[in-house]
């Protein structure tokens, strides 16, 4: 089974794309979206940021391996109190899985549904410091060890990217950054040029973040539904113009994708499916 850990050590770069089950989402839809994406990319991501009910990222975890699927769970500081953070992430380890992204999550539902109470017991960096605990215990050696990582919106602008937080969560043992999604290419290394003169990538591999958009609404949506997005007006006014949008947006994340991975510092993306996973495979 090829690995996001594996695929963050190697020359090339990584490819991993997002699988969010909603709360009406069956486990064989999910498995059957996983697999569409498995042979385009090395690892599945389970579970997100947005404040709604979906099938839990541990027992995605517990299919996806058995199916030969790398996941790549996403756990937040919001959804569980301590002990329950602890137990997942033990029961992550003990199922084999190699990578984790740890994240805050946003308190409020962004598609105006009833949220649940916010828990945050714990913050970003002690849920860092608790996953690289188990690292650091004696059976936990080598490739059964968590590579771990969180996220960060792209600065643009006056805007600076905060590199004393980010340097903070590294000591406490995050290895990879995956950036909120940019569609911007010059904002993108900028927003990199400044890592890389702080420093921040000796310490991280950085992961950009883009997605196959279908139509100018479903931009809208991701702008709408996802703090820190940048679109540019002229990726939306492509969409607009074109006679088949779907691929259009197949044709413009395509260029991003080269023209992010030529950039220092980057390692890798990850694509979001919006659902529709046959346009990440395209």
């Amino acid at each position: 089974m090829k690995t996001f850990r594996q695929a963050l050590q190697g020359a090339g770069a990584a490819l991993t794309a997002g699988l969010s089950p909603r709360a009406q989402t069956t486990m064989e839809g999910a498995l059957e979206e996983a697999a569409m994406l498995t042979g385009a990319v090395d690892a599945v991501q389970v579970g997100d940021e947005s404040a709604e009910a979906m099938l839990s990222p541990l027992s995605l975890a517990v299919r996806l391996i058995a199916e030969g699927i790398d996941p790549l769970p996403r756990l937040t500081c919001r959804d569980h109190n301590r002990i329950a953070l602890q137990s997942d992430l033990l029961g992550l380890r003990a199922l084999g899985v190699s990578s984790v992204l740890l994240d805050r999550g946003e308190p409020d539902s962004p598609r105006g549904k009833p949220a649940g109470k916010p828990v945050f017991d714990v913050d970003r960096r002690e849920l860092v410091a608790m996953a690289n605990a188990l690292n650091e215990e004696d059976w936990a050696e080598g490739e059964h060890e968590f590579i771990i990582g969180t996220s960060v919106p792209v600065a643009g602008g006056e805007s600076e990217p905060d590199t004393q937080a980010l340097l903070s969560l590294a000591a406490a043992g995050a290895r990879f950054l995956q950036l909120q999604p940019c569609f911007d290419a010059g904002l993108l290394k900028e927003f990199m040029q400044r890592l890389v003169d702080d420093r921040v990538t000796w310490s991280y591999s950085v992961i950009a973040t883009l997605a196959p958009l279908s139509s100018p609404q479903q931009a809208d949506l991701l702008l709408q539904g996802r703090p820190g997005v940048h679109i540019p007006g002229d990726v939306v006014r492509r969409l607009e113009d074109s006679r088949d949008p779907e691929q259009e947006g197949i044709g413009i994340c395509a260029g991003l994708i080269r023209e992010a991975v030529s950039i220092p510092g980057i390692s890798g993306v990850h694509l979001l499916t919006t659902g529709n996973p046959e346009a990440v495979t395209a």
